[in-house]
């Protein structure tokens, strides 16, 4: 009598093998970061002019990591894009690397707020290992406007120079989309965007 072995099934080995994958901590890192860099193939929603939201208060100090005072009201007649991240956030860092493009394109036209809670040490680190020049502050203060007390990172605000959200993004993006670029570009010499 012959006894039948039963055969394995594509999709219960590929299920094991994620599953060990997420269990090991040092691939689990791996594994959601190469998730949120596909995630992050995608541009921002652009909000309508009706969805549009006001910024209802710019005061929040900051502090640079090389130690300059900043607020941000200081940045509210101007074009500004302002990023709650972390260092140890996967999709923070599958966003990045185009909001780092952007900034190198853009620094003298749009004023950038990159923020995090972190130590600057740990953030300087970061950042000199990832090539990035992107300015880093941590808050100094409590900001007053709930758009500025994000409950999930990254969190990302376009805001255009009368103070109105034109973007804002819980999640991984690209932010370097050619269509996001064309949005900057108006905003920048004040053209009215959709």
């Amino acid at each position: 009598m012959r006894i039948k072995k039963p055969k394995a099934n594509f999709s219960n080995i590929l299920s094991v093998i994620i599953i060990l994958i997420l269990i090991i901590p040092q691939t689990r890192r791996q594994l959601q970061l190469a998730l949120n860099t596909l995630i992050a193939q995608f541009p921002p929603y652009i909000e309508s002019r009706s969805e549009r939201r006001d910024i209802d208060s710019f005061e929040f100090e900051l502090k640079h990591i090389n130690g300059e005072d900043f607020n941000l009201y200081q940045a509210k007649y101007k074009v500004t894009i302002v990023s709650f991240w972390a260092t140890w956030c996967p999709p923070c860092i599958a966003e990045l690397p185009s909001l780092n493009a952007l900034y190198k394109d853009y620094k003298n036209n749009v004023e950038f707020v990159f923020i995090s809670n972190e130590d600057p040490s740990v953030l300087k680190k970061f950042l000199k290992e990832n090539s990035y020049s992107i300015p880093v502050y941590t808050p100094k203060s409590e900001a007053e406007d709930i758009y500025f007390k994000p409950r999930t990172l990254p969190r990302t605000l376009l805001i255009d120079r009368h103070s109105r959200i034109v973007v804002i993004e819980e999640g991984a993006r690209n932010w370097n989309s050619e269509k996001i670029r064309g949005v900057i570009d108006k905003l920048i010499v004040g053209d009215i965007v959709y």
